[in-house]
């Protein structure tokens, strides 16, 4: 099992770009008085047939050629359950896939959110051709960052150059310690 949830949403993620997303979409979202952390990765790419998405948190199967497990799917699932939580995953071919994770907030098998951060910049900084979006709510309030918008506003300037991460870093950092909400 993975130590942190972020290591799960860039596993997750990973599995967008390889699946040929445009656009990939995070959400964490905390909701304290439900007593809940519910991270969604979603993607336009090549998504699954019915079949696969049945299978999918099954570590014995994967779509790679390359090996012959999975393991990040089912990893996030067994995080997700063991704090009282669920998951799912929904997937059509040629839309993209969705995937649910949703945590007990306070259940003492939750491990930590970790290094959104990292995560984001490990995404963005090899795929700055991709789209990334993050949300993250905690009781209603929160921040986006999308790299849509900050296309607009660089003009030109890639999204993997040195200054730039360390914006998106300490943008993320920024925004989460404002709302006080380091899980």
């Amino acid at each position: 099992m993975m130590p942190e949830i972020s290591l799960n949403i860039l596993d997750v993620a990973q599995n967008s770009v390889t699946a040929g997303a445009g656009l990939i979409e995070i959400e964490i979202t905390v909701d304290r008085s439900a007593d809940t952390l519910e991270v969604i990765v979603a993607d336009n790419g090549s998504g699954m047939t019915p079949e696969q998405a049945e299978r999918a948190a099954d570590p014995f199967f994967t779509t790679r050629t390359t090996r012959k497990v999975g393991l990040g799917v089912p990893f996030l699932k067994m995080a997700a359950e063991m704090t009282g939580g669920s998951f799912d995953i929904q997937s059509e071919r040629g839309t993209g896939t969705r995937t649910r994770a949703v945590f007990g907030l306070t259940n003492i098998d939750r491990m930590p959110l970790g290094d959104i951060a990292g995560t984001m910049t490990a995404l963005i900084g090899p795929n700055p051709d991709l789209d990334f979006a993050l949300r993250y709510k905690v009781d209603g309030n929160g921040f986006t960052l999308d790299t849509r918008e900050m296309r607009e506003i660089l003009q030109g300037v890639p999204l993997n150059e040195p200054e730039v991460q360390g914006y998106i870093a300490g943008f993320i950092n920024e925004n989460i310690d404002a709302l006080g909400a380091r899980f």
